[in-house]
């Protein structure tokens, strides 16, 4: 009978060893719950600083189109008044050679017409 109850002892020791309690998927689940949480928001606050940007891009059109107009009209009064300097006219000498010192005038002749060089060509030393 002792031999029995040492075989029972053993076979429920073996079942309750090879029997785990459930694992809990808490921390997996809080995971994942705090990062669709994250990924929700960021993609909210994008959408409102486009929606924001979008405004700001609306609202600044009609002062483009107005600096656009004004660049037109300057050209088109330094060509005439280069024009004007070229046919000999003193003053529009004088404001063209003005225009040329702070970097706005018309360069004399053909090269007129070809647009600058975005960047200065450097030559090498040797």
């Amino acid at each position: 009978m002792d031999n029995e109850n040492n075989l029972d002892n053993d076979s429920s020791e073996a079942v309750a060893g090879t029997v785990r309690a459930p694992q809990s998927n808490l921390p997996l689940i809080i995971t994942m719950v705090a990062l669709l949480i994250y990924f929700g928001f960021q993609t909210f606050a994008l959408l409102a600083e486009r929606g924001n940007l979008g405004q700001v891009k609306a609202s600044q059109e009609s002062a483009l189109q107005e600096a656009q107009k004004t660049q037109a009209q300057f050209r088109t009064i330094v060509t005439k008044t280069g024009e004007l300097a070229d046919k000999g006219h003193a003053g529009a000498k004088m404001v063209m050679e003005g225009l040329q010192r702070q970097g706005m005038g018309m360069a004399a002749g053909p090269s007129a017409t070809t647009p600058a060089p975005d960047k200065a060509v450097t030559k090498p030393v040797k």
